[in-house]
């Protein structure tokens, strides 16, 4: 399934940050994770939306003050 990030800051308001397929499994480890690692950068994820009409997830997600190695 398409995923789809957003990340919400106060600078920039929403914007896209990434876009990819996932598997079943990824989706499923949503259940059991709170944040996420895209480019280096550790996110909280603050809640999804399925878009039945895109065919896709949406996820909303809040930057961390620090970077993962």
């Amino acid at each position: 399934m398409r995923v789809i990030l957003f990340v919400k800051d106060q600078e920039q308001g929403l914007r896209q940050i990434d876009d990819r397929d996932w598997d079943s499994a990824m989706i499923a480890s949503l259940e059991h994770v709170n944040y996420l690692t895209v480019q280096g950068q550790e996110y909280q994820t603050l809640e999804g939306k399925l878009n039945l009409d895109a065919g896709q997830l949406e996820l909303l997600v809040v930057r961390m003050n620090h970077q993962t190695l």
